[in-house]
């Protein structure tokens, strides 16, 4: 009798265990009145989470559904007496009962289930019946609006209102904040989010002396104006744009998309505000008098993998190129997951396959092909719609270009179709079924594609992005801006504020920062200054036992988070602080020491990438970001370090701790080459070991070491050289490592010991983390 019912009470609670484990077994937790408890359980009664799919879809969704209003409160069809909710009344509520009941055999979720629902959850439920079970828009869906700032009792911690949105929640939590870190470990914390580089010497003592109130601005704004900002900002967007230097699949042959990462890089230098870094990368082309920057600009859409495979089916390929940007879209701008209506209407929320296809369609007049050509000479390393670069451009428009060659430079950038292209709603998501004919539109539930506004194409795609009734634009985006420096999002699910995803840890200051964000022109330089200006931010990385145990993950930030650095940020700590760094700013890719065999073992034999070309020369010593990243072979030593294949599009990327990152901070040639250099420039200073290690430890750590860390380090040489005395053989070996040229040093014992202890301090967790 209640089968349909029970069936739809399981799927609340096993959806509510999945999306609420912020509010998991809190028995003890005060629930007060003033709080709206709607914001924790609309995601469990989302508009499609429990809706069925497949060609009886209709039939079956005419029976009870929870997770629309009208539904719940109708009197059930099996017992009209009794109704599944009744605003005010958990008593007289089904789904209340049902979950209390202490009869196993009308309990749900049922014992077969294996499923149990905390104290805590059902506190949860009996509230907001209690309060009315009042159904609202889910959080993310509601156009932001700056909230009140709050009250603190703690003033004068205070620099700026992030503050007091970050110090409010602490002191409802019975937190309090941390001390601030010292200017030694602040300025390389601030020197590496900004830059992705270490502090210099130079910067480090000027930043000690200045005793100015405003020394600690100073330098945030002078580390914003570093043109290493660009690169450092650029390397997140690598991983949402997808780019690679190679078009992917089998036969992965080289492709010349670089002139676009280095627009990236020179359009974060300038600050070009998000509205227009963003429009110009979905509709460039389509501007009216489009700039030939605009148009570079374009190449975002165009990173995607491309075949070159003979024998594939040419409208399979070309179709899946335009769901691969219409999930690069949703994913990264607007931090929805789109791509699970590729197939059949979202299963948790409230979107339509049917609205899939119409997002679809924005993309879906490119002038291209699936398979335009195979594997063959430089015509192929871009596709059709391109742009040819020209040397007028480079002394022109497009002058941040770093040429380093003269071949032809052309790159992939978007182009319309003069005949519109229809599309379909694709059955199953199969290329070859087309089924409804559908035309260009957004999703419903986030913000209906106004065509009276907006035109039905890319350009008013943009717009409807930075339409000011737009719930999630700037969420999503400044949300990706706090977790570049705090290490997790507002909403820890970067790429999912749907109902599936995390809750914001701090709603409120979400939605003001988001708001600030708009109203001050999409500035992210602005943005940026004032999250690092913060009392939150500069606050030291140390945990206190129990701010440990009373916030394990720092969700309410009571500390500096403290976590390992990037992939590229650790290849560019070792280069910078031995000196090896070539600060050149953009240009071809390059590809630097890598284990041989790797390529050929994962290749077709066709194509310039069939074996690995290792450059030499400046080359070997450039950014993390300008390394060559073929899909299929990825740059083994990045990837042991999390970095992204750039396969499809990435807003947050994995961090793992394994033996392999150990491995190559011991053996890497470029970790090995670096310390042999560094050890080389410290003795023709002078030969003393005790300063060349606080030298050392200085320009790789970024502080001065205390007495303990340089006594353990000079018995080390010791111990290193004495035996390095006794196998010259050993010490010629290891400095053999690495291309450049071997320094004019006659001790070769003390060489190599100094080496070891260099190699000893990049090794250091305070290295290799945040903190």
């Amino acid at each position: 009798m209640f089968h349909r019912y029970a069936l739809f009470t399981i799927g609340i609670l096993t959806v509510f265990t999945a999306c609420n484990s912020s509010v998991q077994d809190r028995t003890a937790e005060v629930m007060p009145d003033s709080v709206d408890y709607n914001f924790h359980i609309r995601p469990i009664l989302s508009d499609r989470c429990f809706a069925c799919h497949g060609p009886d879809a209709n039939k079956r969704e005419a029976g009870l559904r929870l997770d629309i209003a009208d539904s719940a409160y109708k009197a059930l069809k099996e017992t009209p007496g009794l109704h599944a909710l009744v605003p005010g009344n958990p008593m007289a509520s089904a789904v209340f009962l049902r979950i209390v009941t202490e009869d196993s055999t009308q309990r749900m979720p049922p014992v077969s289930s294996n499923m149990t629902v905390s104290p805590f959850e059902i506190k949860l439920i009996e509230k907001w019946i209690k309060q009315g079970a009042k159904y609202k828009p889910h959080w993310a869906f509601v156009p932001p609006a700056s909230p009140a700032i709050p009250e603190v009792d703690d003033e004068d911690w205070v620099r700026n209102d992030i503050d007091r949105f970050i110090l409010s929640q602490m002191e409802q939590k019975g937190l309090s904040p941390n001390p601030a870190a010292d200017p030694e470990r602040l300025l390389k914390r601030l020197s590496l989010d900004i830059t992705g580089l270490p502090p210099t010497i130079e910067r480090m003592d000027r930043f000690a002396k200045d005793t100015s109130g405003k020394a600690y601005e100073k330098m945030v704004d002078e580390l914003l104006a570093d043109s290493a900002y660009g690169e450092k900002m650029a390397v997140h967007w690598m991983d949402v744009a997808r780019y690679a230097d190679s078009h992917g699949y089998q036969d992965d042959n080289y492709r010349s998309m670089w002139p676009w990462r280095d627009w990236v890089i020179h359009a974060f230098n300038k600050n070009l505000s998000y509205k227009d870094f963003v429009s110009w990368q979905i509709a460039g082309d389509m501007i009216p008098n489009a700039t030939r920057e605009q148009l570079l600009a374009t190449g975002f859409n165009r990173n995607h993998k491309i075949t070159e495979e003979g024998g594939v089916i040419d409208e399979e390929y070309r179709v899946s190129y335009v769901l691969d940007r219409a999930n690069t879209f949703s994913k990264s701008l607007i931090g929805i997951t789109m791509e699970c209506a590729q197939c059949h209407d979202h299963k948790y929320d409230p979107f339509s396959q049917k609205e899939y296809f119409e997002l679809y369609a924005f993309f879906n007049n490119v002038k291209e092909v699936g398979l335009e050509s195979v594997v063959g000479g430089p015509e192929t390393y871009a596709k059709k719609p391109y742009m040819e670069i020209t040397k007028e451009d480079m002394a022109g428009a497009l002058r941040f270009i770093n040429r380093q060659d003269s071949n032809r430079l052309i790159v992939s950038v978007m182009g319309e179709d003069s005949i519109v292209r229809k599309s379909f709603v694709l059955g199953r998501g199969n290329y070859d079924n087309p089924t409804l004919e559908v035309q260009p539109g957004t999703p419903m539930s986030v913000l209906p594609f106004n065509k009276s506004t907006y035109p039905a194409n890319r350009l008013g795609l943009a717009g409807w992005l930075f339409d000011e009734k737009n719930p999630l634009t700037a969420r999503v985006f400044v949300n990706q801006l706090w977790q570049q420096v705090f290490g997790t999002g507002i909403v820890k699910s970067t790429g999912d504020f749907g109902m599936q995803g995390e809750l914001p840890t701090n709603p409120q200051l979400l939605d003001w920062l988001a708001v600030d964000f708009m109203q001050h022109g999409w500035d992210i330089k602005r943005t940026m200054k004032m999250i690092y200006m913060s009392s939150t931010y500069r606050q030291s990385a140390q945990i206190p036992k129990n701010k440990l145990q009373a916030d394990p993950d720092n969700k309410y930030l009571s500390r500096a988070p403290r976590f390992r650095l990037p992939a590229e940020t650790v290849r560019d700590i070792v280069l910078a602080s031995s000196g090896l760094l070539v600060p050149t700013i953009g240009g071809p890719s390059v590809k630097p020491y890598q284990p041989p065999g790797l390529w050929e073992m994962a290749t077709s034999g066709r194509g310039s990438l069939a074996t690995y070309k290792q450059d030499h020369g400046e080359s070997l010593y450039r950014r993390g970001l300008y390394t060559f990243i073929k899909r299929t072979v990825p740059p083994p030593s990045m990837m042991i370090f999390d970095a992204s294949n750039r396969d499809q599009c990435e807003v947050k990327r994995s961090s793992t701790n394994t033996p392999l990152q150990a491995l190559i901070m011991l053996n890497d040639p470029t970790v090995l080459e670096a310390s042999r250099v560094l050890a080389a420039k410290l003795l023709q200073q002078g030969t003393d070991a005790d300063r060349n290690i606080r030298q050392a430890f200085r320009l790789i750590v970024c502080r001065t070491p205390q007495a303990k860390e340089v006594s353990l380090l000079n018995e080390y040489f010791n111990q290193q050289q004495a035996y390095f005395k006794k196998e010259p053989g050993q010490a010629a070996k290891l400095l053999s490592h690495g291309e450049y040229p071997q320094a004019a040093v006659a001790d070769k014992a003390s060489l190599a010991a100094m080496m070891q202890v260099i190699t000893t301090i990049y090794n250091l967790e305070e290295t290799l983390s945040k903190t």
